[in-house]
């Protein structure tokens, strides 16, 4: 099967184009060895299956952050047979750089020049034929939201795959350098075909690590390389010239601007929301009128039709069970522990898909990209990268994907504190949590208490990064550079798919971990045999006994809620799947909003929620830290400090409103 990869800078369009490309034939994993996320798909054109590979977005192909590394090492190693490159052609001179690269790799290369609806509305006329000329390479425009030049260039790809094999060196990088570049592919003797071209001479006078280490083998090109390290930065700034310069030339002469730049509707309302006063208190304002629809809608206006669902799958299920003669404790399985437990989750997806929808339309207007920007000038102040709030704004979703963003951070001690503070974000899987007590207790003001749920986490986060920034790692934080893309009008199609692939996401773990570990617990409470199941003489029930006292300060000290809270090690879900079948099988949210509220009081319950908020994160976000940062140690410590900082926060909560007898 071909293989076509896709590579572009950031917001240029290319998970849209892939989506257009593969529509529903796609499938998301990591790449071997590395955490940095793997998106591939199936193209079906005139008969044949074509590979598509979304490459991650970068901007150059050094080998500053895995991002790079992953997409260098692919184009190198992963021979694809054609590499679109998707530009933006309202930012054609910095994704041009990019070009450059692939052209120096001497890989098969074909512009997608994207997004051309706005650069016409920007005033921006290209040439595409002169654009293409002076390039050497084919050159097709495309507006991918629309779908629009999609046949044309799939149609190009094709072709080119069939055509002889693409060898271009366009730039000359002056008389010294290229002299060096020639001289160093002498020495080499054929040996580079890893890297084909002048790639590997180039990224060598460039200073690049990883090259460097691979032509150490080499001992001619070695001692010659070293003869030159004094000229390495010299020579470095003067290829990242000579490659700006060649854009220069070319946009110079297939690319007219308007003289006059005008305000564009994006600047007016930067003006607004970017603003140094303004900026964090809107943040907040659209945070909160998010939670309150996303329970407007999803509570108040879904939330009965999957609980009707699940009661009705419950009712039909014990039905035929009863008919079969199926044994008692099967039957407690079943009815108690399945659908009790996993049940008692899959209630609350309509609330998890509405947030998840308003999250995903924030994301694709680019207000988010804004939400850091804002946020740039507090982090700074407590010691923290201003991207570390990118990642942070990532663990909403998931933790696991937040702390792998980290690796964005190049400076390690910024990476390492974005990565322990990241699991203070409430991520989806804590979500179901929230909405029973929430619906349990504070049913009248839900968006409010979630927006203060939410706000607590990303409080205790900067405060923690503040601490770790003054103790444990010291120095200074790099700077913080980040694109702000236009503002756009969402894409429907992009933010149900998106919604989709994380409700489903939670579906798939309700299905297996979380069946997995109401698997375990239901065995633990039926045994030993004889016993009431479910009560405190079963090991269930032992096990919960031993572990009470901890929580007792915090005003939850019942058997019941102390393994609902150790399941939750292993996934956050499985909290109320265990509430669900420890309370006598509550599938039904009605069920079990009436158990917790005859187990908690309103303080205990507002302490439970800080607990869940702040204490050890899952098994998934353990394994996760252990692989990005290679230490048990590391690993430990994320597994035991939330513990002791959601202890003290619900103890606090708990012992304090209690001398204010609430």
């Amino acid at each position: 099967m071909n293989t076509i990869a896709l590579v572009g800078n950031p917001n240029s369009g290319k998970t849209t184009l892939f989506n257009a490309l593969t529509g529903s034939n796609q499938h998301v994993g990591n790449w071997p060895g590395v955490t940095v996320e793997k998106k591939e798909g199936q193209l079906k054109f005139n008969g044949n299956i074509y590979n598509i590979v979304d490459l991650p977005g970068t901007y150059s192909l050094g080998a500053y952050s895995e991002d790079e590394v992953v997409a260098r090492d692919f184009i190198i190693k992963g021979n694809p047979d054609v590499v679109i490159n998707v530009v933006d052609a309202t930012n054609i001179e910095r994704n041009l750089y990019l070009t450059t690269q692939l052209m120096e790799m001497g890989t098969k290369v074909i512009i997608a020049l994207n997004m051309m609806d706005e650069a016409k509305s920007k005033n921006i006329d290209i040439d595409i034929e002169k654009l293409s000329q002076n390039l050497g390479i084919p050159v097709i425009p495309t507006i991918a939201a629309k779908k629009k030049g999609i046949d044309s260039l799939i149609q190009k790809a094709v072709e080119f795959i069939n055509e002889d094999i693409y060898n271009y060196d366009p730039i000359s990088y002056g008389e010294n350098i290229d002299k060096e570049i020639h001289d160093i592919r002498i020495l080499l003797k054929g040996s580079s075909r890893e890297y084909p071209n002048n790639w590997i001479a180039i990224k060598a006078l460039e200073g690049d690590k990883e090259v460097l280490n691979k032509l150490k083998s080499n001992e001619l090109v070695n001692q010659h390389l070293i003869s030159l390290a004094d000229k390495a930065s010299e020579y470095e700034l003067e290829i990242v010239d000579r490659r700006y310069n060649f854009i220069g030339n070319i946009i110079h002469s297939s690319v007219n601007r308007p003289t006059e730049s005008r305000e564009t509707l994006t600047d007016k309302i930067d003006k607004i929301v970017t603003n140094k006063y303004l900026g964090i208190p809107i943040f907040a304002i659209i945070m909160f009128v998010s939670f309150q629809l996303t329970f407007v809608i999803g509570s108040d206006l879904l939330g009965g039709y999957v609980e009707g669902w699940i009661e009705n799958l419950g009712g039909w299920l014990s039905g035929i069970l009863l008919t079969l003669n199926t044994p008692d404790w099967l039957l407690s399985f079943l009815i108690d522990g399945v659908v009790g437990g996993v049940g008692a989750v899959v209630v609350f997806v309509p609330l998890i898909a509405v947030l998840y929808f308003f999250l995903g339309i924030l994301e694709d207007t680019g207000y988010m990209a804004r939400a850091a920007y804002v946020m740039d000038g507090l982090m700074r102040a407590l010691g923290l990268h201003g991207k570390t709030f990118i990642s942070m704004i990532v663990g909403f979703g998931c933790n696991v994907p937040g702390i792998m963003s980290t690796r964005t951070l190049e400076n390690k001690k910024d990476r390492m504190i974005a990565l322990l503070i990241n699991p203070f974000m409430s991520c989806g899987a804590r979500f179901p949590i929230y909405l029973v007590f929430i619906s349990a207790f504070f049913a009248d003001n839900g968006g409010i208490v979630l927006f203060l749920i939410y706000g607590l986490g990303i409080i205790v986060a900067l405060v923690m990064g503040k601490i770790f920034s003054k103790t444990l790692f010291k120095g200074e934080s790099s700077h913080f550079i980040m694109e702000l893309p236009p503002y756009r009008l969402p894409s429907f199609r992009s933010v149900i798919r998106d919604m989709w692939d994380k409700v489903w996401d939670f579906l798939q773990r309700a299905g297996t971990i979380i069946f997995i570990v109401v698997t375990l617990l239901w065995i633990l409470s039926i045994f030993p045999l004889g016993v009431e199941p479910y009560s405190q003489e079963s090991l269930l029930g032992k096990i919960g006994t031993i572990i009470a006292p901890i929580f007792a300060p915090a005003g939850f000290g019942t058997w019941q809620a102390s393994v609902s809270l150790f399941a939750g090690i292993a996934a956050k879900e499985a909290v109320v799947a265990v509430l669900g079948m420890v309370y006598g099988g509550a599938s039904e949210g009605r069920e079990l909003i009436s158990a917790i509220q005859q187990a908690f009081t309103p303080l205990a319950a507002i302490s439970f929620l800080v607990m869940t908020l702040l204490y050890t994160p899952c098994a998934a976000v353990l394994a996760t830290v252990k692989k990005e940062t290679n230490s048990i140690g590391w690993t430990v410590f994320m597994a035991v400090y939330p513990f002791i900082i959601g202890w003290v926060g619900a103890v606090f909560v708990y012992q304090v409103g209690s001398i204010l007898g609430l």
